[in-house]
């Protein structure tokens, strides 16, 4: 069993407890469920590097990431940095997140907020809509054409944006990118946990232009962020490089200064 495999395992355990405790119907009352959403696409469609900066505290491959870890605080000094996004993960057994961080996030800042997580049933994007997510990410990996289809539509009919991940090439076909509108290719291999950022470059060649294209992890500089941006990608998913950081905040300006300045 892979480490994927066993975060989805665990994962059809989390939901189904979940789902005991608190039925949709639970869910669809909160107030939350009722608030409007922000627009993912629309932020990463804006001019100049596009970054999801991610709060994340701990990693199956790195253990703990960062033990100071207030998300209210880094989600405040990633908006002051000039974050586009924030993406909260959200697993509880191997990156020690939870739906709690999510929504503390959502409430300190007025950027979408995405809901990073291994999505593989309905019940979760309801949970992501009640706990104030603007968007969702769904991984190809871990879902069948039909699985990923049904995700994105139930996503898109609840008003949250969804960014689809791919690591293989052949993830592709999975997508109906009549419906997808941001596509993002993960540099990790989540299986090896290896990490190639021209990656991203190898898959985008496969994919159309309409959508908004996010290369996500391994990213740790402005200059690779000005390399792949001159390359056709839009937007950037960073967590690591900026949870490693004293203050995550300035180590997104310096990031963004690098890229910027790379460009003029």
């Amino acid at each position: 069993m892979t480490i994927l495999d066993r975060i989805v395992a665990d994962t059809r355990e989390v939901v189904a407890a979940r789902k005991a405790a608190a039925p949709p119907e639970t869910l669809e009352s909160s107030a939350a469920f009722a608030q409007s959403r922000r627009s993912l696409e629309k932020a990463l469609r804006t001019p100049g590097p596009a970054i999801i900066a991610e709060i994340k505290k701990a990693s199956p491959s790195q253990g703990v990431i960062r033990n100071d870890f207030r998300p209210v605080e880094i989600a405040r000094q990633y908006e002051a940095g000039g974050a586009c996004a924030v993406s909260v993960l959200t697993e509880p057994r191997h990156f020690q997140g939870s739906l709690a961080d999510l929504q503390a996030a959502r409430q300190a800042v007025s950027l979408p907020v995405l809901r990073k997580d291994f999505i593989i049933d309905p019940y979760q994007l309801t949970e992501a809509r009640a706990c104030g997510a603007d968007a969702v990410l769904l991984i190809a990996a871990i879902l069948s054409r039909t699985q990923l289809r049904d995700l994105l539509q139930a996503a898109h009919a609840l008003d949250l944006d969804a960014l689809i991940e791919v690591y293989a090439a052949q993830e592709l076909d999975r997508i109906d990118f009549d419906e997808a509108r941001i596509v993002g290719v993960n540099n990790r291999d989540l299986r090896t946990f290896d990490v190639d950022i021209r990656h991203t470059l190898r898959v985008f060649e496969q994919v159309p232009n309409s959508v908004v294209r996010v290369s996500e992890s391994g990213l740790a500089s402005g200059k690779e962020v000005r390399f792949l941006r001159e390359r056709g990608v839009d937007a950037f998913l960073i967590g690591e490089t900026f949870m490693r950081a004293k203050q995550p905040g300035d180590a997104l300006t310096k990031l963004l200064r690098e890229a910027n300045r790379a460009d003029a």
